[in-house]
This record gives structure tokens, C-alpha cells and sequence, in this order.
């Protein structure tokens, strides 16, 4: 039964019923090789070409890959859950989707505002750090041109240019897309490695030594509103470097695993979702993690970590230091060629990802219905333009600013609901068919949403007050257009007959 007022749930045949509607059908032609090239085209980017070398030299040393490796295990545990759902509900709209069928609409519809602050802002964001990339390569080759221009008021014509772009290819098709993403990426991925190669063979191991540098003491945490909400509770301000150091770094770092979880919002056009999707989550989130941990070895190797610390003047190291370092002048043209190939694909996958949510949220009628018609390509043609625009605007005239703890703490958020969700579904709906099932139930689910509580802690309180305001923002709109608007309230939805009786291991029928 849907259920009343904010909590009515939307049932899963439903969900996938309404995946049949002429109108708004998305055109399924994925595979699993196109997800799981999605996944690493969004995860490797900004993250492993500045992330690794900066983190290091600030705040755990050479620790910084086991920094990475803690990362990666909160992140699996949590992939674990998506790739459950995803196989059980293969429905555009990822958390928003689950959420709906199992916590109900309002928390559905927090859900699902709450990843804008992971794909739009997350999508401006990075588009500002690739115009930036541009304007270095281009000095690179001897062209002198500025990205950003005006006085008082700035543009940022880079940033808009990469973004129209993108929004052009993914309006032209999703599978288009993928084929882009996969020649990038593989450029990327040939960039990282060819840093790993080159790069062991000025390893100095006694670099290593202390693996886990010792702690150095109190470290500049910030005071009020800029300290840890950790922090702000306990009144413990933490330090830099020791093992306390490298748990701090694993929350840093996680920002570079964020969008492993678009592969879930994919599903609707997956051609067998249910094998498909957890291949692609799990498969890119494991290939991505061997290079992430493999770059940190090989860059701490290089260089004693404190050449890795971030300069007075702001300047953060990067994969190019390490090279520059040891006289390898070559190799930051190289890196930076890379990174630029690499923030291109991180920006398309993160629009594509925040369309496919709010497609969902259209075709429920949470957002205006008619921004969910697809078009001639079997994609939402309105919603991407619309989407396009506004990461355009932000992107080409606000500062980037310091978003990745707003893009972190919205992603987290998402992936507790979603471990939560598996065990209410467990117990609901015991009866659906699962094309992948979270083993060690319910330990997994319980130990993702503790590990993403525990890194959440470690942002900024500062961070939780704007998170919160936006939160707030997202009730307000809810309570005046989303609820009165509701398809699932106007009409309750006309019931889909289920099968007759339906065994754990048949397939689903769809």
C-alpha cells in the first residue's frame, strides 16, 4: 500500500511500470563494460593528480595510502548496498529511487535534493578546476591565454565552454557519451600509469621510513565553526601525522572515490541491470582503488613527504612535484595533459548522474512532469539542457570556493540511506528477486553506515550548517510544490498486478 502523507512509498513494480511510459522511456543500451568505464571515468580526476601529494605532505606522510585504503572500504561497503538495489530496482534516480520505495516520499525527496549538492555542485566545481588545468597546458605549449577574464566581475569561459559541450553530447545519447568517457578515460588511465612505472624507478625506500610518521602534535584545526564537528563535540582538536593523522586523511581523501555511485542512476538503461550494474559499481570502484593506493606508494617514494607540505603561499603539491623533483621536467606536461583529459570525463558523468535523478523526481511529479519527456535520442532532452545551464552559470561566474566538504557530506548522507535501505527492504520485501545480494547481512549494511557517520563527523561544522541549511531549503520547496504536486498523492498510483508467487532466485519480470 503507497501509504499516507510523507511517508507513502511508491512500490517497485511501480517503479518499474513506469519505466514502460512511452513518453518518458530511456533508451537501454548499456552494458556492463560502459558502467564499470563510467565509474572510473568519474572517480579518476582532481582526486589522484592533486589530492594524493598534498594530503601526504599535510597530514599522514606516506600513511596516506592506508589513508586510501580506509577510504576505499567505507566506499565498497557502501557500493555493496547500491549494487543490491540497483540489481533489485534497475530504475533511474539512484538513493532518490531506493529511498522512495523504502523510507518514503519526503525522505525520497530529501534524498534526492541532497545530490545536487554531490552532482551539480560537484559538477561546477570540477569544471572550474579543468578551466584552470586548460590555461596551465596552454601555457605549457607557449599560448599565454586566461581562462578567466573581467574585471570585478569574473568569467570563466573555460569552464562554460567544457560544460556546453558536454551537455550537447549527453542530449545526443547516453551510449555516445559512454564511447566519449571510454576514449578519455583510457587516455587518463594510460597518463596514471605511466607515472606509476616511471615513478618507481626513483623510489627511494628510505622515503618510507616512518611509514606512520609520528604525531606533531595539536595541529591548526581551526576554532568554532571551522573545526571538525568531531572536534566541536569533543573538544579534541586532533593532530597532524601519527595514526589519529591518518584517519583524519581518510576522510579527506574519500572526496576522491565521490561518483562511483552515478552507475547506479544508469540502471534504467542498462541492458540486464540486474548482472550489469553491480559489475560496473564494484568492478570500477576496485580498478580505481588499486591505482589510487599504487600512485601514493610511488609518490611518497619519490619525495620525503615534507617536500609534499602545502607552500605559504597556498600552492598545493601535486603528481608534477614529485617529477620536478627529481628533475623529470617532462612528466608535468605530461600529468597535466592528463588531469585535463581527466576533470573532462569527471564533469560529464557527474551532469549525467544529477539528470538521471532529476528525471526520477519528474516522473513522479516532485518536480514539473514535463521536464521528464525524453527526446528523439531516448534522453531527457529538457532536463540535461536545464541542468547544463545552471552548472554553466555557476561554473563561469562563482568562485569554486571550498566545495568538496558540501559535495562530501551530501554524498555520505546518501550512502547511509541507501545501507539503511537495504535492511528495510530485507525485512519488507523479502519476496523480490535480487540480482545481487549484500552477503553478511545485516554487518554490512550496519558497518557502511557507521563508516560514513564516522567520516561525516570528521568535516567541518561549518560544513554541517550549510548542509543543513540546504536541507532546510529542500523541506520549504517539498512543502509548497513537491507534496501538493505528487503523482503518488494524487492518485496513489493504479495498483500493478504482481506475479502470483515469486521465489528468491527467479528473474525478475521485466
Amino acid at each position: 500500500m503507497p501509504g499516507n502523507g510523507l511517508w507513502r512509498t511508491k512500490s517497485i513494480e511501480q517503479s518499474i511500470a513506469d519505466t514502460d511510459e512511452p513518453d518518458t522511456r530511456l533508451r537501454k543500451d548499456l552494458t556492463a563494460w560502459d558502467l564499470t568505464v563510467f565509474g572510473v571515468a568519474v572517480v579518476i580526476g582532481a582526486g589522484i593528480f592533486t589530492l594524493t601529494a598534498s594530503t601526504a605532505g599535510n597530514i599522514a606522510g606516506p600513511s596516506v595510502s592506508l589513508a586510501f585504503v580506509l577510504a576505499a572500504i567505507a566506499c565498497a561497503l557502501a557500493a555493496l548496498c547500491y549494487a543490491e538495489f540497483a540489481s533489485t530496482v534497475p530504475v533511474a534516480g539512484s538513493a532518490y529511487t531506493f529511498s522512495y520505495a523504502t523510507f518514503g516520499e519526503f525522505a525520497a525527496w530529501i534524498i534526492g535534493w541532497d545530490l545536487v549538492l554531490e552532482f551539480a555542485v560537484g559538477s561546477a566545481a570540477v569544471a572550474k578546476g579543468w578551466s584552470a588545468y586548460l590555461q596551465t597546458t596552454l601555457g605549457l605549449f607557449g599560448l599565454d591565454v586566461k581562462t578567466e577574464v573581467g574585471d570585478g566581475v569574473k568569467f570563466d569561459w573555460g569552464a562554460v565552454l567544457l560544460v556546453g559541450v558536454l551537455t550537447v553530447l549527453l542530449v545526443i545519447g547516453t551510449k555516445l557519451s559512454s564511447r566519449v568517457s571510454a576514449v578519455i578515460t583510457a587516455i587518463k588511465v594510460a597518463v596514471v600509469l605511466l607515472v606509476i612505472v616511471l615513478g618507481i624507478s626513483y623510489i627511494n625506500a628510505d622515503n618510507y621510513s616512518p611509514f606512520i610518521p609520528p604525531a606533531a602534535g595539536e595541529a591548526d584545526a581551526g576554532s568554532g565553526l571551522e573545526q571538525s564537528l568531531f572536534s566541536l563535540a569533543t573538544g579534541y582538536s586532533g593532530s597532524t601525522y601519527g595514526v589519529l593523522g591518518m584517519l583524519a586523511a581518510a576522510s579527506i581523501v574519500f572526496f576522491a572515490f565521490i561518483g562511483f555511485d552515478v552507475v547506479a542512476t544508469t540502471a534504467e538503461e542498462t541492458k540486464n541491470p540486474q548482472k550489469a550494474v553491480p559489475r560496473g559499481i564494484l568492478g570500477s570502484l576496485a580498478i580505481v582503488t588499486v591505482l589510487y593506493v599504487a600512485v601514493t606508494l610511488v609518490i611518497t617514494g619519490m619525495v620525503p613527504y615534507e617536500k609534499l607540505k602545502t607552500q605559504p603561499d597556498g600552492t598545493r603539491a601535486t603528481l608534477a612535484s614529485a617529477f620536478s623533483d627529481n628533475g623529470v621536467d617532462w612528466a608535468a606536461t605530461v600529468i597535466s595533459v592528463g588531469a585535463l583529459a581527466g576533470l573532462t570525463t569527471v564533469v560529464m558523468v557527474l551532469m549525467l548522474g544529477q539528470s538521471r535523478v532529476l528525471f526520477a523526481m519528474s516522473r513522479d511529479g516532485l518536480l514539473p512532469r514535463n521536464l521528464a519527456k525524453t527526446g528523439s535520442h531516448g534522453t531527457p532532452t529538457r532536463i540535461t539542457i536545464i541542468i547544463g545551464a545552471l552548472v554553466a552559470v555557476a561554473a563561469g561566474f562563482f568562485p569554486a570556493g571550498k566545495l568538496e566538504e558540501m559535495v562530501n557530506v551530501g554524498t555520505l548522507f546518501a550512502f547511509s540511506l541507501v545501507s539503511a535501505g537495504v535492511l528495510v527492504l530485507r525485512k519488507t520485501r523479502p519476496d523480490l528477486p535480487r540480482g545481487f545480494r549484500v552477503p553478511l547481512v545485516p554487518l554490512v549494511p550496519i558497518l557502511a553506515i557507521l563508516a560514513c557517520l564516522w567520516l561525516m563527523l570528521n568535516l567541518t561544522a561549518l560544513t554541517w550548517v550549510r548542509f543543513l541549511a540546504w536541507m532546510a531549503l529542500g523541506v520549504v520547496v517539498y512543502f509548497i510544490y513537491s507534496r501538493r504536486n505528487s503523482v503518488l498523492g494524487k492518485t496513489g498510483y493504479a495498483p500493478v498486478e504482481p506475479e502470483p508467487v515469486i521465489k528468491h532466485g527467479e528473474e525478475p519480470g521485466i
